[in-house]
């Protein structure tokens, strides 16, 4: 139900971003083989359905990974731990090397499904086929079916809350 008539409220990306900011998320990096290689970090993920196996993510239209994304269509997430912290910033860092370079300082191992890469000791990890795309603003929401799942045997979480990472002991 709209409360504007319809109306397009005028809410500043700052404002939007700041109340957005109080919403705890997961931390995830999101990857493409190929030869399309790339990661990024992300917390716009989440389960979208259970039969069938479902997850979604968003990705602006300005990041390589959606280039990436939509060229190979299979892609890896990877659930991050609290002591993977390091991993998140290095992929959340625009100035990384691009394509397969960027993962030599990363301990990663192919996905058996996707070949996408899949960071080693996470929490949990999905390698996915893409079935859906859908432009939303400045994003696209990915749809990927689930084709494989594994979790380590860590099971604290990397959380991202106000603009910091946070961590959750298992």
């Amino acid at each position: 139900m709209s409360t504007t008539g319809g109306a397009r409220a005028a809410i500043a990306p700052d404002s939007l971003r700041h109340t957005m900011a109080r919403l705890v998320t997961g931390v995830v990096v999101i990857t493409v083989g190929g030869r399309h290689a790339h990661g990024m970090t992300a917390n716009a993920f989440t389960s979208l359905s259970l039969d069938p196996p479902l997850v979604l993510c968003c990705v602006a239209h300005s990041a390589r990974t959606h280039a990436a994304l939509t060229a190979e269509r299979r892609f890896a997430v990877s659930v991050l731990t609290a002591d993977q912290e390091p991993v998140a910033r290095y992929f959340a860092d625009k100035s990384r090397p691009s394509g397969e370079a960027q993962f030599r300082g990363v301990d990663w191992e192919a996905g058996a499904h996707t070949g996408a890469p899949v960071v080693a000791n996470a929490a949990a990890w999905l390698e996915c086929a893409l079935v859906d795309a859908h432009d939303a603003g400045d994003h696209t929401i990915f749809i990927g079916e689930v084709l494989a799942t594994g979790h380590g045997p860590d099971d604290s979480a990397l959380l991202f809350h106000h603009g910091r990472f946070r961590h959750l002991p298992g």
